[in-house]
């Protein structure tokens, strides 16, 4: 999380205030972490923060080109399901993100999309 922190500080709070709930817990539960950043991408959206958006999507690329298995995968169900989520959109929408995806989180947002409107299996191949 420490280059979507710096990629994107206004996220800070957040990540704080996630970490103090679970200070007690060794194995945090980061997929709610990554809910919320979603959350904070969503409205980074609606504020129109492009400069912000750039740079955190920046992360989410390297996140699918860098990370273990874990990583690549809390960044396509974790991340990137969660901003496709209508519900978390008021005045947005899902689709007005697909302009700041890199390529390979691109091919990744395609196949969540694919699996909820097809039921296609998010496979890498």
């Amino acid at each position: 999380m420490d280059s979507m922190l710096e990629a994107c500080p206004s996220f800070r709070p957040a990540w704080h205030a996630f970490l103090q709930e679970w200070r007690s817990d060794e194995d945090k539960p980061l997929y709610l972490a990554l809910g919320d950043l979603a959350r904070h991408l969503i409205a980074m959206l609606a504020a129109r923060d492009t400069a912000g958006l750039v740079a955190a999507f920046d992360v989410v690329e390297r996140w699918h080109l860098e990370g273990d298995g874990y990583v690549r995968e809390a960044a396509t169900v974790g991340l990137l399901e969660d901003l496709q989520n209508e519900n978390l959109h008021a005045t947005t929408a899902p689709a007005d993100l697909e302009r700041f995806l890199r390529p390979e989180s691109l091919k990744w947002w395609r196949k969540v999309d694919r699996f909820w409107s097809n039921g296609e299996l998010i496979t890498d191949d």
